[in-house]
């Protein structure tokens, strides 16, 4: 038997272990074999040296989770054992990590679903990822798409928006093209700032081996030896995903990421994505992942928005 203490220093107590230490008998189930106890601000661990490796680490995600948003919940908790779910004694396998960024950041799948839009990708040229805002779908598109242009699978990368909140009619808007497309294109170059340096990016965005672009621009092209995301997919007509899914060529890889519940077109003018996938859903080749409220990785309050909301949603539903 091996025994490990770890200290938590300047941690809220009740927001890390939980309610009656929620958390702890969670970590506790899953690892039967071990003994773990939590008193002030020490959490022991008894057993043998692969498992105690294996709460260890989830014990590491936790306190990096905590730091990001402030609270750990018993749903992260579950998350985090599943997303670790290697049998104990396998060590933690470097397969899940998609990318290392700048400054040591790591990209990898903070959850279960995240890992299943990893999975996809690589088993699918197209690959749907639909799931409210926060859910990292776009982050983790992103970083897969940067992962094969450094492996060199694809030559660039393409990524477009439907830029909805300006009719796509971007010639009234003042300033040039990458100025007027800034504010529908920022989180793009948010989650492509955390991956690629600054000089490179700028590199690369010159001599067009990363193109950022409205969806109205891929019209007539031909889009090949790339990996191409069209990201905000439930703001396109059915013209336009038609259009854009028909620009795949040859050694080409796609994703497409949208939120069903935050459609901004015109009342009277139907989603494309809806109307894609219900289309394409017997077409194999093709992933479908899912993500939810609680595959969440912003603001810890974000998550409890979306379940507010998605909860009120089946009220409304409901025959009253």
């Amino acid at each position: 038997m091996v025994e490990k203490v770890i200290t938590l220093e300047n941690i809220s107590l009740l927001d890390f272990l939980g309610s009656e230490n929620e958390n702890i008998r969670q970590i506790s189930a899953a690892f039967p074999q071990s003994k773990i106890v939590s008193r002030g601000n020490e959490i022991r661990i008894k057993g043998q040296a692969p498992e105690i490796l294996k709460i260890n680490e989830i014990l590491n995600m936790l306190l990096e989770h905590f730091s990001r948003f402030g609270q750990v919940t018993p749903d992260n908790v579950k998350e985090y054992i599943a997303l670790e779910g290697n049998p104990p004694g396998q060590a933690e396998t470097k397969n899940d990590i998609i990318l290392y960024g700048n400054k040591g950041l790591v990209v990898k799948p903070k959850s279960p679903n995240q890992k299943k839009l990893v999975d996809s990708s690589y088993a699918n040229d197209l690959v749907f990822a639909l799931g409210p805002a926060g859910t990292g779908k776009t982050y983790i598109a992103v970083a897969l798409a940067v992962r094969a242009l450094k492996n060199r699978e694809v030559k660039r990368i393409i990524i477009t928006r439907p830029a909805v909140e300006a009719g796509e009619n971007l010639g009234f808007l003042p300033g040039d093209l990458q100025e007027k497309l800034d504010p529908y294109l920022r989180p793009i170059y948010d989650a492509l700032g955390d991956m690629v340096p600054s000089e490179k990016l700028r590199f690369y965005q010159e001599n067009r081996v990363i193109e950022i672009a409205p969806l109205a621009y891929m019209r007539g092209r031909t889009l090949h030896d790339a990996f191409v995301l069209l990201d905000e997919a439930q703001n396109t007509t059915s013209e336009q995903i038609k259009m854009f899914l028909t620009r795949m060529g040859p050694n080409s890889r796609v994703i497409i990421t949208g939120d069903q519940s935050q459609v901004d077109l015109p009342s009277k003018q139907k989603s494309g994505l809806r109307e894609s996938l219900r289309i394409l859903k017997d077409v194999k080749g093709i992933g479908v992942v899912h993500l939810s409220g609680k595959d969440v990785v912003r603001h810890r309050l974000v998550k409890s928005i979306i379940e507010a909301y998605e909860k009120n949603e089946v009220e409304v539903k409901q025959p009253r």
